[in-house]
């Protein structure tokens, strides 16, 4: 599973590994002895004048440990064992990746993906067919032409002062 984690993860982890001290959490992400803590990096991040060759270097140093006695862990890694190539099982991978990233404080980069990842995870709980569309109510539509606004005759007036 460490194996298959790691490919799916490519380079935003320097490597997966098992974790023997989580215990209520399915996975953490810690950064190597010379690597940049969350809070490090939030800092260098909103530097004005940053140098993004600096930047690319420190911030891969995470790696991702993983909880093996946790259920959703447990699970994953049957799933992966019956199907390595599942969309679900990359999803789930990447998914945890990320959660875990945002409890160790780091921020996302795409934080767009991780909701439409989070949505569809959702709608595969909730049997949603992916391809059904959601129909718009006509109510929310915004119109096409904005109204004018009431008392605008006297716009060219000041009001007087007392």
């Amino acid at each position: 599973l460490c194996k298959l984690m790691k490919e799916i993860l490519d380079k935003k982890v320097e490597k997966v590994t098992i974790s023997n001290r989580l215990v209520s959490s399915p996975c953490c992400i810690v950064t190597s002895t010379y690597g940049w803590t969350a809070n490090i990096e939030r800092i260098v991040k909103a530097q004005a004048l940053q140098d993004n060759s600096t930047m690319g270097y420190m911030v891969a140093k995470k790696h991702l440990e993983i909880n093996s006695d946790h259920p959703i862990v447990e699970t994953l890694h049957q799933k992966a064992d019956a199907d390595k190539n599942d969309k679900a099982v990359k999803d789930l991978v990447v998914l945890l990746f990320k959660t875990a990233l945002l409890s160790s404080s780091f921020s996302l980069e795409d934080p767009q993906t991780h909701s439409n990842r989070i949505y569809r995870i959702i709608k595969l709980g909730l049997g949603i067919d992916e391809d059904e569309v959601t129909a718009e109510e006509p109510s929310a539509a915004v119109p096409d032409e904005i109204p004018p606004l009431e008392g605008d005759e006297n716009a060219s007036h000041m009001e007087e002062v007392d």
